[in-house]
């Protein structure tokens, strides 16, 4: 007598989302704020220093976003609203 092999069905990682990834800050390019508010901004909230707050800045202006902080979602999601709340257009999403 033989024995058939049994079908398993696997978890589809879709279905089952198990990730370490962090959480990611988002900030877009816009039209309105100028590059040295946006730096300003950065070395506001975040406390980064100026060389660092313009690098981002450069990176938003012509990649046209930079991720600005890692971490947490409910960390990154304050900062989107604190990002908000300076008039830049910031998201949030997952690493990756």
């Amino acid at each position: 007598m033989s024995v058939a092999p049994a079908e398993v069905d696997l978890p589809r990682s879709e279905e089952n989302p198990v990730s370490d990834k962090p959480w990611v800050t988002i900030v877009w390019n816009d039209p309105v704020n100028l590059m040295s508010y946006v730096t300003y901004v950065f070395q506001k909230v975040f406390g980064y220093p100026k060389k660092k707050a313009t690098r981002l800045m450069l990176d938003v202006h012509h990649k046209g976003k930079a991720v600005v902080a890692a971490g947490a979602r409910e960390a990154m999601e304050h900062n989107v609203e604190i990002l908000h709340g300076y008039g830049l257009w910031a998201t949030v999403c997952q690493d990756g």
